[in-house]
């Protein structure tokens, strides 16, 4: 083993368990100064786990960490901040009804000899940071009013403010737009010419390929092998993450769409604030089809899925499904004819928390047999169901169906969402962001499964950032602009590069948009 100044973290032999349950298991990583280095694996395949050691959220049972060729004990967060180390986890911890300033210096606050708070030296510094990494944000804006990718800017703000030289990015792109995907990577490589390290845990090996100069892939909580990214094609990535041959392309057959199971009609929905999300908006999906809704977060994807959903209001137009209108009604009735939903954020919306995996994989149907009897929730059946959803969904550990949802992976947590929603037998399933947060092998199962479904005979409306998903699954493409469907394709008819520039606001033939 050699320790080295040339690296910025050496983590060697870590080994982390839950119980009976080994997270970590001798995993090594060595990553050199000045680089982006990627950490590649399933979902629950270790990677938070290790750098959550690293960060001092938790404590290896075996195992050393050097920093910059020195042994340390990182026995918390406020050890590894002093030791240089700044981590953004995938859900960020901001403070909504705070300015940007505010949350940067919250616990680091800038006082007089007095002990009061000098805000304007605080601005300054902060400004300064945002001019010298292009870290574009206002200062003075509120969290609550800014997109998902400039609060991801303050969190990386946030840790360089404490005097960060190494960065972890925890699924940073997640969340993101196309654009703000490419705007995150060129401030990756800013901040790396500047001297800093950054460690990016993800799924994404396009954004793996663009972004990183060597990458280490754990599998189910061992060491697999670090590779140099320019040498490895995403196949070969995709492989030794798995442990077996990933298609990257999706296979099908083409759609045979029977009825129509759902319609809106002429739809009106308001945002929070007031202010027209969703304009004018008709659409209709067959049985047997997939339609994709492309578009560019904040164009009224989020209103329209709580529309359906019946968790906002509309103000003019229907909602059908089977030629009853559910507009306006409550999301029980929504569930009761038969429409499931994959929400695009799945802890706020998808689960409850501190509810088991059993309790979760049954929230929409625990009043009905074999769940309840006399008002008395059947606990032998939830079980079996919940371990039948575990098995066949490839939700890990195996044994998690009596751990609390927020013990999983995210991922994980998805796939519990994934296999509820399918598991009810919907005429219509809602799948908003399905494959947010998951690893090439997830994304190829979910992306089968939502086929295989399809082939049934049910209808599935895609709403999606991912523009490769919605051209690859989609059988029709609805491209979505301020709250409008702006055009209409069948699979095979548009290429990409014209629905982006729909997406845009563009111009497709010389026709306005």
């Amino acid at each position: 083993m050699e320790v080295s100044s040339k690296y910025a973290v050496q983590m060697h032999g870590i080994t982390k368990t839950f119980g009976t349950f080994c997270a970590l298991d001798h995993v090594d990583l060595d990553v050199k100064r000045g680089t982006i280095h990627s950490l590649l694996g399933e979902n629950g395949a270790g990677k938070s786990t290790l750098m959550n050691v690293l960060y001092g959220l938790y404590q290896a049972d075996e195992g050393e960490i050097y920093l910059n060729g020195e042994k340390v004990n990182i026995a918390n967060p406020n050890v590894a901040i002093a030791h240089g180390i700044g981590m953004v986890h995938q859900h960020f911890m901001l403070v909504d009804n705070f300015t940007v300033t505010q949350n940067i210096i919250l616990g680091n606050e800038t006082t007089s000899h007095l002990g009061v708070l000098n805000m304007k030296q605080a601005h300054k510094n902060v400004q300064d940071l945002v001019q010298k990494y292009g870290l574009e944000v206002d200062p003075d804006a509120k969290v609550e009013d800014i997109s998902v990718g400039m609060q991801q800017r303050v969190e990386i703000l946030k840790a360089l403010y404490r005097g960060a030289d190494l960065l972890i990015l925890d699924e940073p792109t997640a969340v993101l737009t196309p654009q703000e995907t490419e705007d995150l990577i060129e401030i990756m490589h800013s901040l790396v010419a500047d001297g800093k390290t950054i460690i990016i845990i993800t799924h994404k090996l396009r954004e793996i390929k663009e972004s990183s100069d060597t990458c280490t892939i754990i599998r189910r909580g061992k060491y697999v092998d670090t590779v140099k990214v320019a040498d490895e094609k995403e196949e070969d990535l995709a492989s030794k993450m798995v442990g077996r041959a990933v298609k990257l392309v999706v296979e099908k057959t083409p759609a045979k769409p029977g009825k129509t199971v759902f319609a809106i009609d002429h739809l009106q929905v308001k945002d929070d604030r007031g202010l027209p999300a969703v304009r004018d908006l008709s659409l209709s999906v067959h049985a047997g089809e997939i339609v994709g809704i492309a578009g560019i977060d904040g164009n009224g994807q989020k209103e329209l899925v709580e529309a359906i959903t019946n968790l906002t209001k509309t103000e003019s137009g229907t909602i059908q499904i089977n030629g009853a209108e559910v507009q306006n009604t409550s999301p029980r009735n929504v569930v009761n004819h038969k429409i499931s939903t994959i929400h695009e954020d799945r802890q706020k919306r998808g689960l409850v928390m501190d509810f088991t995996v059993a309790e979760n994989s049954v929230l929409e149907k625990y009043r009905v047999a074999p769940y309840s009897k006399h008002g008395m929730l059947n606990r032998r059946e939830i079980q079996k169901f919940a371990k039948g959803l575990i098995r066949d969904y490839d939700v890990r550990p195996e044994d998690c169906a009596n751990h609390l949802a927020r013990g999983l992976s995210g991922g994980n947590q998805q796939k519990i969402i994934i296999g509820r929603e399918v598991e009810n037998e919907p005429d219509l399933l809602i799948a908003m962001q399905p494959t947010r947060g998951l690893d090439v092998g997830a994304i190829e199962y979910v992306h089968k499964a939502l086929i295989r479904e399809r082939d049934r005979g049910r209808a599935i409306l895609l709403i999606s950032l991912e523009l490769d998903e919605i051209m690859s699954i989609s059988d029709t493409i609805d491209v979505l602009y301020k709250g409008r469907i702006v055009d209409s394709f069948k699979q095979g008819e548009v290429d990409e590069k014209t629905i982006g520039l729909l997406m845009a606001g563009g111009k497709q033939n010389g026709k306005d948009s």
